[in-house]
Formats: C-alpha cells, structure tokens, sequence
C-alpha cells in the first residue's frame, strides 16, 4: 500500500479458475494499478505427454517482458486469497521468478480478500502492462528433471511429496499418472497442512515449523520437492526454502505425472488388489 505509485513495483493479480475468480473478478476490481496474469497461461506448459512443466527460458523471457517485469523492478503477486490449491498458484509463479534469477519478489498475505478487507482502495477496469526488457539468469539448483531425481534415489537426498495421503499411498492418483503410488523412499509432507483455509493465508511461521517433521530439522540437507505436476510443490519448496531457510530445496516439476510414466523408473504404493477391484466397480457403477 506505501509503494503502490512507486514505478519500480510491479502488482501481478493472478486471480483464476483455481480461486473460481479470474480476469472478470479483476476487471470489477483489483488493486490500482495492477495488471492480470492468468495462471497456468504462460506460467506452465506441456511437454509431450507431462503436463504442467516449466516453459522454456525464451518463452518466459518474453511473456515476462511483455507483462513489464525487469530487474529494476519488484514483483508483487496477488492470488485471491482462499485455498492452499489457489496458494500453489501464486508459489509457483514466486518460483519460476526466483528461478530465473529475479530476487525482488513477494507474495501478497492473505492475497486480494485481505487486502479488500482492510478497506484498502481499489479500481475498475484493464491496466494495460508497460512492456520492459527480462533477461534471465536461470538458477540450475532449483530445477530437478526426472533423471536428477531417479539418480539421488538412496542418497542422503530427502524427497518431499506434496500430495494428500491417499495419492502418497497409492489409494488414489491425479487423472495424468499412469500408476499408483510415489517414488520410494520419498516423505509425505501435504502442502495442505500449512494453510489457514479460514484466513485464506499461510498459517504463522512457528506454526509451519512445527509441522515439520523432527526428522527433517537438518537445513542443509538437500531436498527435492514434488507433487503431481509442480504446482503444489512450489508450495512446499516456498515453505522451506523461503520461510524456514532450507539451503538445498529444488521443485521437481514432471513430478509424479513425468515419473509414474517412465516404466523404468520404481514405485512405492500400499495399493492392493482390493483397491483395484473397488475402483473397478465405481467406473462399472459410473
């Protein structure tokens, strides 16, 4: 709110369909000055049959100049403020940012419904972004591809998974991944738990800390952090690697939908035969 006339901060409203919002929510009101960036749009990409992945660095580079974003500028990202799913959004555009080597970058607390519920001002209407130049400085440490993780496979590496128990066991499974199950070896860490649904907000600090396992207190170690497709992953690696200083955090962004689809590679899953036949009969019934 002190800088909003400053022309070195650049607001991003990425309010979407993962919040039932999107570019009509923004156009009835937004904080002034800010410009709409739809998510996934050009956030996230396919790559064969992965869907969900980082685009290219030239692809990036040249949205993000269009959108305005350049080095002598902050980025301020505005999700809507509602669900630790919708939060994943605005973490993994956080992410691609720190990524490719743009520092200056926030998430907005509590995003737009805070903001509207703290009586601040807003406006009507489409503010047209004022193109800039973004070169990238890409960071490889914070990107894993599938061969990176399949070779820290017993290793002191931690894996984290961001999914609910059921997908971690094998119970269930995003509709891309073609088995059941996780990588092995890898921790269950649901993004989920560190968010206030009530307060449409990360929960505190010392809260988020506590619910990390004791097992996990080493912030030197090196983690990859995965999901389904990157999305809530980005969530887990902004807990730990920005909130709780974690040194060796990256986002592994085929994650389980890339993984599950190399046969090659192993799976862990408590799945039994009865789940099978159970699901068999619910797609009978269906």
């Amino acid at each position: 709110a002190d800088n909003l006339d400053r022309d070195d901060v650049l607001v991003v409203d990425i309010r979407s369909p993962f919040a039932n919002s999107g570019r009509e929510d923004y156009l009835k009101a937004h904080i002034p000055g800010a410009v709409w960036s739809e998510y996934p749009g050009y956030w996230r990409t396919d790559r064969d049959s992965i869907v969900g992945v980082l685009p290219s660095v030239e692809k990036l580079e040249a949205a993000l100049s269009e959108l305005g974003v350049s080095d002598t500028k902050a980025v301020v990202i505005v999700p809507a403020g509602t669900t630790s799913s919708e939060f994943g959004a605005a973490a993994r555009i956080y992410w691609t940012l720190k990524y490719l080597g743009h520092d200056a970058v926030a998430i907005l607390d509590g995003g737009h419904a805070a903001w509207v519920a703290e009586n601040r001002p807003v406006e009507s209407g489409n503010v047209v972004p004022t193109g800039d130049m973004f070169i990238a400085e890409p960071r490889a440490s914070y990107l894993s591809a599938t061969s990176d993780v399949a070779r820290r496979m017993n290793s002191s590496t931690v894996l984290i998974d961001g999914r609910p128990a059921a997908q971690f066991s094998g119970k269930g499974k995003h509709s891309k991944a073609t088995r059941f199950g996780r990588i092995p070896g890898a921790v269950n860490l649901d993004q989920a738990t560190f968010y206030d649904d009530k307060a449409g907000r990360l929960k505190d600090t010392a809260t988020i800390a506590s619910l990390v396992p004791e097992n996990l207190a080493d912030k030197s170690v090196e983690m990859v952090s995965y999901c389904n497709t990157g999305h809530w992953a980005a969530t887990n690696w902004f807990v730990l690697h920005e909130l709780l200083g974690y040194e060796n955090v990256s986002l592994y962004d085929d994650s389980m939908v890339g993984w599950s689809q190399d046969e090659s590679l192993p799976m862990a899953s408590e799945r039994t035969m009865m789940d099978d036949i159970k699901a068999f009969l619910n797609d009978l019934a269906g």
